[in-house]
């Protein structure tokens, strides 16, 4: 006796059984209550979310003995022969096989002929776009204009494959992934009826590597029974998946939060016993990251069917924002590279070490493993004090020295500050303007820098504002030059990102501006209130100049009298 799959033996016969596609099945069942039934169908969607399962009801439910209706009998002749894959007026034609445009000549020879026992000659091709330019050119003129009889149903995974001339001669339905909800759920009442002892976290983890596709999920189901001799448990699915204890993710978190390299490895040491598939470790770490992220925006209620969710929302508590961010790219990214690295172990490895590496700066006070960190993070502000001394003794320069003495003497002095190899914390960049002024920048570079505004920062980006008038500046050269040189202060794992602004803008360029004016205006009002230079102007009738008058540098103003 032969066995039937799953798939195929709890393929949904009726609408009303097809699960998760409500806007589709509502939509066909109103047309074919109200006779107004398209000649042509497009079902697009990802594999095994029920394509060609909806349009198998659909031409059910036109050839149904007991007449065109959104609920077929099921019991008449044709309706079982459609069941069956025997109803002589259903053709259904593999596009992946014939894509010729002999093959569609020979298809359409048949269309003028009226249906042999159906009420219509229903056309279901499947994966269509695989069809030639000149098999669509053929179907083309017999689409737009077919006999009554004809019904022209396709299935695609890629529409967008599809002419335009073909789309504009459809009516499309774009079919949804399935939640993982729905396909345990699914999954759970097959178990039922077919009287199996099912675990339901194995039917979660099941539901999940099917990744929306519910014919993935019943083919993985059909495995795991085979698998675990007609009993499901989480403990054989995991095995067979090659996947992990949610247990030993948490755990692996728990440990990146702690900062606690050592015990990180022993930890990655005994995963590596298992055997696992780093990939899918990998991801399920992803996962739980994105798990993490939501429900520090939304809350715990915002993640469903979620086993570990009382650790998930402790963690969430325990790392911040920014760091979770840092930690999902760093995953998603490592999941690319694992095929450069010289051994999966070794790339997961280093995966989880990279993320140790580029913690937040300010979050080592709470991990216990990173104290070889904190010296070099307390040392950054001594650095960074340093660093302003500098720019206090030699910011009066470029005022008093000619152009000519400037560029001898002043490219010697940023050097040393600029090659020193230790770099700041990227908390220090909340002072932009200071900031803007220990950067190795010149030029327009310099301009682009000192008309920029801090908007936003966090660990591994910065973001700037420019006002609408400077965005001639936002070159990508002058970017490129910006961006080295914050790297070259914060950290080369840091990102720029510059957006334009309607606003006016804090930024070092409009700084030096106020200080000038304000230089200026007391400049202008010690002149004034000068009793020599009143005199002069009451005694001799003399006036002071505008724009005369010009600010002197404090050091110089020491050695000067003004009587």
């Amino acid at each position: 006796m032969s066995y039937l799959v799953l798939a195929r033996k709890w393929r949904p016969k009726t609408f009303n059984e097809v699960t998760g596609q409500v806007h589709i099945v509502q939509a066909l069942e109103n047309a074919l209550d109200s006779g107004r039934v398209h000649h042509a169908f497009l079902f697009a969607g990802t594999r095994g979310v029920g394509k060609t399962t909806i349009a198998r009801i659909l031409a059910k439910a036109l050839n149904c003995e007991t007449g065109v209706s959104k609920e077929p009998c099921g019991e008449c002749s044709a309706c079982q022969a459609v069941d069956d894959g025997r109803f002589v007026d259903l053709i259904e034609v593999d596009a992946a096989s014939r894509t010729g445009v002999d093959d569609m000549r020979d298809l359409l020879d048949n269309v003028q002929y009226r249906p042999a026992v159906g009420r219509f000659k229903v056309y279901l091709i499947d994966e269509v776009h695989m069809l030639s330019p000149q098999s669509f050119n053929a179907l083309l003129k017999t689409l737009e204009e077919p006999p009554e009889h004809i019904k022209f149903l396709f299935a695609t995974t890629d529409p967008q494959k599809l002419p335009v001339t073909v789309l504009s001669r459809c009516l499309q339905f774009n079919l949804k992934r399935l939640t993982m909800s729905q396909i345990v759920g699914r999954m759970d009442e097959i178990c039922t009826a077919e009287q199996l002892d099912a675990d339901a976290a194995a039917l979660k983890r099941l539901g999940r590597a099917a990744a929306g596709s519910m014919r993935d999920g019943l083919s993985l189901l059909d495995q795991a029974l085979a698998y675990g001799a007609e009993r499901l448990t989480d403990a054989d699915v995991a095995e067979m998946l090659g996947s992990m204890d949610r247990h030993r993710i948490i755990a692996l978190l728990d440990l990146l939060v702690a900062g606690n390299g050592a015990d990180l490895i022993a930890a990655i040491q005994d995963l590596d016993e298992l055997v696992p598939d780093y990939e899918i470790v990998l991801d399920e770490i992803a996962t739980a990251l994105q798990r993490i992220a939501v429900i520090q925006v939304a809350g715990a209620d915002a993640v469903e069917d979620e086993d570990e969710l009382e650790s998930l929302v402790r963690l969430a508590a325990d790392i911040k924002a920014e760091q979770v961010q840092l930690y999902y790219q760093i995953a998603v990214t490592s999941r690319h590279d694992m095929t450069l690295a010289p051994d999966p172990r070794i790339g997961f490895e280093m995966a989880l070490l990279r993320m140790l590496a580029f913690c937040p700066a300010g979050q080592a006070a709470g991990m216990g493993g990173s104290k070889p960190v904190a010296p070099a993070r307390q040392a950054a502000p001594g650095v960074s004090n340093k660093r302003q001394q500098t720019r206090v003794q030699t910011s009066p320069v470029p005022k008093h020295e000619s152009p000519s003495a400037q560029s001898i003497e002043q490219p010697p002095s940023p050097q040393p500050a600029t090659a020193d190899p230790e770099q700041v914390a990227v908390e220090d960049i909340h002072g932009w303007p200071d900031f803007v002024a220990g950067l190795s920048l010149d030029g327009a570079a310099h301009q682009l820098a000192a008309h920029s505004a801090l908007e936003a920062y966090s660990p591994f980006e910065i973001r700037l504002s420019i006002e609408t008038r400077n965005e001639h500046l936002l070159t990508d050269k002058l970017k490129s030059r910006l961006t080295l040189a914050v790297q070259q202060r914060i950290g080369s794992g840091i990102a720029v990102r510059f957006a334009v602004s309607d606003n006016a803008l804090e930024t070092a360029a409009a700084r030096a501006v106020d200080d000038s004016q304000q230089a200026q205006r007391k400049a202008q009002d010690a002149i004034d209130a000068d009793p020599d230079v009143q005199q002069l102007v009451d005694v001799l009738g003399g006036e002071v100049v505008p724009n005369s008058v010009q600010p002197i540098n404090p050091e110089s103003s020491t050695d000067q009298d003004p009587g």
